[in-house]
């Protein structure tokens, strides 16, 4: 192992190793960006590991200290005045990015009879690595100002419902409602779910740690942005752009919650058929991510940003042909193969709540297909057609809490029959489900929070 490095943080830093870095993401935190706004020191420890350090040992009694203060929008100043950005993951921790370094760490919580307290002034021991990711080092964060006991810890059930330990089963009478109260879409029963686990159907629609307890709305349009978005066509869709089609096959994920993955990967392959001019059309591996990325807890759920950005720009991934897909948690065992790397990846709008429709048309038409979370309630399970909305309507018969659930937009555009606008959407649930694999949902609402949250990445091609 070699070290070398000319920047402050030279005794912090070093060179790659060959883990991933195991730590509880996905953590069932619920903190706000408000909570970010602020001060804080950032305890930088001295001693050296491996590339992909666990940090769970925190920083040390002679950690550096660094202060970075955060401050809206989006705006990271260190302690010598040098300017940077920062952005919310979520509701569990954020990221910021300055003088050549990125800062990634969750914020801390316990669990105690039933309820989680988040200790959102509080990141855990997380990671800062230079933007070449050459260079690691471990830190963990407390914001000094506003001070710690100005704001109180927030607490939360752990579930506010538990999925029952039963069995799907058929129930037509909500498929008969459903139809019956409105015609912009169609519902049916899926046999494949009858004698399923409620459980696993929940993890199909991105698991219960995947779940946002607040989710974010979607950011207001300028009049600039109206302009901007007067000029793009009416309707788009990858999947045919003058005949050719840029968006890989429609797969199943089965029983793991890893749509996260499985959107995320999509993306990527679109994005790289985009760039490439189809001539590059690899099929990347979910597994990878399943298995071996600690930025998500494998089939029980996980984000986007985390993956289809940072981890694939900080560990890169392989082809399917390479690590193929079990759908269950199985241990990381990769081979050793050329991986794709990300060189850029943001929040559409810069960082976590700036998103909104406008700026994903914009993105999806100039770059290629973004990924998503929308939340999944009871009606959805049943969509065969049309363009959902949800329509307020549960299943006694099979309870579901709504959970939020990765998909990828491929195109957009107005259906005449039911006069709505939508997006055109990528699901992971094979294609014998919705419309040949993909669904249509209304757009220009913020329908079920799809225009909150959107992921958009940019992957680089493999040389040759």
């Amino acid at each position: 192992m070699a070290v070398g490095t000319t920047s402050a943080l030279c005794v912090l830093v070093i060179l790659l190793g060959v883990a991933a870095p195991p730590t509880a993401a996905d953590i069932p935190v619920n903190c706000m960006y408000s909570d970010l706004l602020g001060s804080w020191r950032f305890f930088v420890s001295r001693v050296f590991g491996a590339r992909y350090s666990t940090c769970s040992d925190g920083a040390g009694s002679d950690a550096i200290q660094k202060v970075i203060k955060l401050q809206s929008p989006n705006i990271a100043i260190d302690e010598h005045g040098n300017e940077g950005t920062f952005t919310l993951i979520y509701n569990e921790g954020f990221e910021v990015e300055v003088a050549g370094y990125k800062w990634f760490a969750f914020f801390s919580f316990s669990e105690s009879n039933g309820t989680v307290i988040s200790y959102c002034d509080q990141a855990t021991p997380g990671w800062v690595h230079d933007v070449l990711v050459r260079h690691w080092g471990c830190f963990y964060g407390q914001r000094i100002d506003p001070p710690a006991n100005k704001i109180a810890p927030v607490i939360a059930p752990l579930s506010s419902k538990r999925v029952p330990r039963q069995l799907f089963k058929n129930n037509p009478d909500i498929v008969n409602v459903i139809n019956r109260i409105q015609k912009k879409w169609t519902a049916r029963q899926y046999s494949e779910y009858l004698n399923k686990p409620l459980k696993m159907l929940e993890k199909r629609a991105g698991g219960s740690v995947s779940r946002l307890l607040t989710p974010p709305q979607a950011a207001p349009v300028t009049q600039d942005l109206k302009r901007l978005t007067g000029n793009l066509p009416e309707s788009w869709d990858w999947r045919d752009v003058k005949g050719v089609n840029f968006v890989s096959p429609v797969r199943d994920q089965g029983g793991c919650g890893s749509c996260y993955a499985f959107a995320s990967t999509a993306m990527l392959e679109s994005r790289l058929r985009i760039i490439t001019n189809n001539t590059q059309q690899p099929i990347l591996s979910p597994q990878q991510v399943v298995s071996c990325s600690d930025y998500s807890q494998g089939c029980d759920g996980g984000f986007p940003y985390l993956i289809a950005g940072k981890y694939v720009q900080d560990f890169g991934i392989l082809e399917e042909a390479y690590c193929p897909y079990k759908g269950v948690d199985a241990p990381c065992e990769v081979q050793a193969h050329a991986r794709y790397f990300a060189s850029d990846y943001q929040y559409i709008g810069g960082f976590y709540g700036a998103c909104n429709e406008a700026l994903m048309r914009l993105d999806l038409v100039n770059n290629g297909p973004v990924v998503v979370g929308f939340q999944v309630h009871g009606d959805f399970k049943y969509y065969s057609s049309g363009v959902y909305y949800h329509t307020g309507l549960d299943d006694a018969f099979n309870p579901f809490e709504p959970t939020n659930h990765a998909v990828l937009i491929v195109g957009y555009g107005h259906d005449a029959t039911s006069g709505l606008d939508f997006w055109t959407v990528k699901n992971s649930w094979g294609e014998d489900w919705g419309e040949d694999g993909y669904f249509r949902i209304r757009r220009g609402n913020d329908e079920c929070a799809i225009e909150s949250i959107a992921v958009a990445a940019t992957p680089i091609p493999q040389l040759g």
